[in-house]
């Protein structure tokens, strides 16, 4: 009887005898180019971005005072302020509903036009021994980079069609916890504070944000690997 011991599982290596199309790979540019925010502006073009089209909530007014100038108008967000309990945590919630809702739509038509098959051939010999994940993690992997709900629901519907294991989705996991829409909240946050310690208009500090994000990079893929070490030590 022949040893069966080193041959490779089909569902694991399938990837390698899956047939791509030129069409494939034209879907899956216009799903990285929709997911990781190259696009994001208010300009037409705006369009092609997934958070410029998710939009935001409009304001609501949570209370008028009067003051030295006339009547002032406090405004708030959906959400509201001063919120507490199950409650708030009811509408923070709600507020997360319409961008899962609206990642799985686009994550289902991008599939549809063979992108996450594109994307489990080029990236597979790449993300899987970087940090233990199938190249089908692909997209999730961009969309995290720009919104934390879109990657999580990319994620998670992964996981529903059985593409990630229980110990890839946990280091799928650490990798995106670890500064989880790092692009987004950097240039929106961080990259402030460079500006907060500059000092005769020039740079107090001598590092660019090139090296930033860099630094935040290396940081997500070391996260997924100690979570790969750990596994590997534990028993199950």
């Amino acid at each position: 009887m022949a040893s069966t011991a080193n041959t490779p599982k089909p569902e694991m290596d399938g990837w390698r005898s899956e047939k791509v199309t030129i069409g494939n790979y034209i879907s899956l540019a216009i799903a990285i180019v929709f997911f990781s925010g190259v696009c994001a502006s208010t300009h037409w073009w705006g369009i092609f971005d997934f958070t410029t089209l998710n939009g935001g909530f409009g304001k609501l007014v949570s209370g008028v005072s009067q003051n030295a100038d006339g009547i002032h108008t406090a405004m708030a967000n959906f959400r509201g302020k001063g919120g507490s309990g199950a409650i708030d945590g009811f509408m923070f919630a709600l507020t997360l509903v319409p961008t899962v809702m609206f990642a799985l739509a686009m994550i289902t038509i991008f599939d549809h036009f063979g992108a996450l098959k594109a994307c489990r051939q080029l990236l597979t010999p790449i993300l899987r021994p970087l940090i233990g994940v199938p190249g089908a993690a692909g997209l999730a992997l961009i969309a995290s980079l720009q919104s934390t709900d879109g990657g999580a629901a990319l994620t998670r519907q992964l996981k529903d069609d059985n593409v990630l294991t229980d110990r890839e989705i946990n280091n799928f996991a650490a990798f995106q916890m670890t500064a989880d829409a790092c692009i987004t909240n950097f240039f929106s946050s961080g990259a402030v504070l460079f500006t907060l310690l500059a000092a005769d208009g020039k740079p107090a500090v001598p590092v660019s944000l090139g090296v930033c994000l860099g630094v935040l990079l290396v940081g997500k893929v070391c996260g997924a690997n100690l979570m790969r070490l750990i596994q590997l030590r534990s028993k199950k």
